[in-house]
């Protein structure tokens, strides 16, 4: 079972995601804000991280950065409703990014390609 840390500030979204990955078969975790993201990933091991741009008062670009020095192996993906970060610089650093929308199907999706390019790099090694 793999181990998702979902990265947003709206209570209503990290419900609404826990709910789906968990019936999706996913081990899930949540976090608020940037510094709770950051020590849960201090604490335990994650196989996939979901995470939200725009946090209160918080940037999630900074935090993707932050993950990226300090857990290359993390993979991330960004989920934002604002398509405007695809183009951002920061936002390259992730693996994939999703448009929120209320069907999570896409976001789904890419949990499984991101996850699936994961175990082909670990087989790899």
């Amino acid at each position: 079972m793999s181990k998702i840390l979902v990265v947003d500030d709206e209570s209503s979204i990290r419900l609404l995601y826990s709910e789906e990955l968990a019936d999706e078969g996913f081990e899930v975790v949540t976090a608020g804000t940037a510094a709770e993201a950051a020590e849960r990933v201090a604490q335990e091991e994650f196989d996939l991280m979901i995470l939200d741009i725009k946090l209160k008062n918080e940037s999630g670009l900074d935090l993707l950065q932050k993950i990226i020095r300090e857990r290359q192996n993390l993979p991330v993906i960004l989920c934002s409703a604002f398509s405007c970060y695809k183009d951002d610089f920061s936002a390259w650093l992730a693996d994939s990014y999703v448009v929120k929308s209320s069907n999570l199907q896409e976001l789904k999706d890419e949990i499984r390609k991101v996850l699936a390019k994961k175990a082909q790099r670990q087989n790899l090694h």
